[in-house]
């Protein structure tokens, strides 16, 4: 019997949000034929999202395994956007083998090989248009594309104005003004050429906008860095990061890591002293209501972690001038 497991990427374009790569692989019987109701399944661009909400749900019912790989916006500034797509991909194919269901071949819509230089890179094969031709792929594009866009959705409640429940992140005319008028919010992807040039011409805008894109800019770097030194202790502790600032549209968490038989929702907190208090002080019972509903909603798109891993929230304290980190322990 030959089972394969598909590989598609969302979200490579857009101006803002997450890159999300779909991983799945589908039951097969002995002859190695599919279930009838594959048969509808097709590259996701070419259905409603009525439909594609209905096949997603099926797919995550049915299928022998899913993944979902996300790297934030942050995480492609900071990489570049070919590392974040090979990420990406290891991160949803650690979710399929988190579910210990064996595959003979791996097949990735496109021309390049995001596992190259992992132990998978000869089981692949790149197959363009494979989301219309090979179904397991055309799986991953669908559950991929509905995650992705529920999360962009999310975020017109968190930054109302742009306009994100309509072109989900992509660079339309009306995201353009939406930008002229408000200037990008910390989900806009800094490293793109829009983006880049929209913040550079500062010397067109008014003191008071000036100053609130340098205070955006400033604050994306403090979070950035002391999130960067609690994921350093993480991974030297022996975790493995999972995803950066997920986003939902009740909160952010700001890493997900596992380790041991564990799934890990930290929270990052930063005060420059502790003069008024504690980092860890700032994380209220609502918060943790918060964090709660966000990682309630992560994992619904994440069935290997859910079924392999107890989820704690954590949290995390920095410091002083050189990001000391005071303490990460788990909450509850």
């Amino acid at each position: 019997m030959k089972l394969i497991l598909g590989i598609d990427e969302v979200g490579r374009g857009p101006w803002a949000g997450p890159l999300v790569i779909g991983a799945c692989v589908l039951p097969r019987d002995e002859n190695s034929e599919l279930p009838a109701w594959t048969e509808k399944l097709t590259d996701s661009k070419k259905l409603t999202p009525k439909k594609r909400k209905e096949y997603s749900s099926e797919i995550l019912e049915k299928s022998l395994a899913t993944g979902l790989g996300w790297v934030s916006s942050r995480e492609i500034d900071a990489l570049g956007l070919s590392a974040s797509l090979k990420l990406a991909t290891r991160r949803a194919v650690s979710e399929i083998k988190l579910k210990k269901v064996p595959f003979s071949e791996i097949i990735i819509d496109g021309t390049i090989n995001f596992l190259a230089g992992t132990p998978l890179e000869n089981y692949v094969e790149n197959l363009k248009k494979a989301d219309f031709l090979i179904k397991e792929v055309s799986a991953a594009s669908i559950i991929a594309k509905v995650a992705r866009d529920e999360y962009m959705e999310s975020l017109s409640e968190i930054y109302p104005g742009y306009g994100f429940e309509k072109h989900v992140g992509y660079g339309t005319s009306a995201h353009k003004s939406a930008l002229i008028n408000l200037g990008p919010c910390p989900e806009h992807r800094f490293s793109f050429a829009p983006i880049k040039a929209l913040v550079g011409e500062s010397s067109s805008d008014s003191p008071q906008d000036s100053s609130k894109k340098l205070s955006l800019k400033t604050s994306k770097s403090v979070g950035d860095r002391a999130e960067s030194v609690v994921a350093d202790f993480l991974e030297k502790s022996g975790h493995v990061i999972v995803s950066r600032n997920h986003r939902t549209k009740f909160y952010e968490i700001d890493i997900i890591s596992t380790f041991e038989d564990k799934i890990y929702f930290t929270e990052v907190k930063y005060r420059k002293t502790f003069e008024r208090g504690t980092a860890l002080e700032m994380i209220t019972d609502k918060k943790l209501n918060q964090m709660t509903f966000a990682a309630e909603s992560f994992l619904k798109y994440s069935p290997a972690l859910k079924a392999n891993f107890s989820p704690l929230l954590a949290g995390a304290a920095v410091t002083g001038s050189d990001f000391h980190l005071v303490e990460w322990l788990p909450l509850k």
